[in-house]
């Protein structure tokens, strides 16, 4: 079973139809017992850093999170989710976040003709031999929305940048932490695919 983390935050229903599209049994809690007990977990979402950081820690989801990366069993964070699993984001100065993978959440810069948020397709630039992105294609396009991005301290951990005014990490895999910055659950047949690799590992 995969547990997917439910903190109020936006866009969580559209994961769980996803999984389920794919074939495998999903539970949005934020029951302690239920997400340790769980095979993998999911921690999805949209909105502000700090926002969501208060809400993870007024349900006690913060020490449940950290424990369950601890545990060695798969675990994998989608575009706020992603940014939450670092150590701190610019979107909220002096907020810190779970602090389970070394690096900062940093604001894309402005620059003649990109807009911001980014919202819409961009193509990955692939690390090979990842699970995440078993089978994919390099340059497969998948689909963004964010105004801040992850830039990873641990370069080995990054499983794929793309190129919106600079060089964003948008996928990183370490051990059994996986996230993207991207949203899978909207990346069409691509997004799948990813998806389904996580649920597979």
């Amino acid at each position: 079973m995969t547990a997917i983390i439910d903190y109020d935050a936006g866009n969580i229903k559209s994961v769980e139809k996803a999984v389920a599209f794919l074939g495998y049994e999903a539970v949005l809690t934020r029951d302690r017992d239920v997400i340790m007990g769980s095979d993998r977990v999911i921690l999805p979402g949209v909105g502000s850093f700090g926002d969501a950081m208060g809400r993870l820690r007024s349900y006690g989801l913060d020490t449940v999170l950290k424990e369950y990366a601890a545990s060695g069993k798969p675990f994998l964070g989608i575009c706020l989710g992603l940014q939450l699993l670092f150590e701190d984001s610019e979107e909220s100065p002096g907020v810190e976040g779970l602090g389970i993978l070394k690096g900062h959440i940093l604001r894309i810069p402005k620059e003649e003709g990109l807009t911001v948020p980014q919202i819409g397709w961009n193509d990955l630039k692939l690390r090979p031999g990842t699970k995440l992105f078993n089978g994919v294609k390099d340059g497969s396009y998948v689909y963004f929305v964010h105004s801040y991005y992850m830039k990873s301290e641990e370069e080995d951990a990054v499983a794929a940048t793309t190129e919106y005014g600079v060089t964003v990490h948008a996928a990183v895999e370490k051990g059994n932490v996986f996230a993207c910055q991207f949203h899978p659950e909207k990346s069409s047949d691509v997004g799948l695919k990813i998806l389904e690799n996580f649920l597979k590992i």
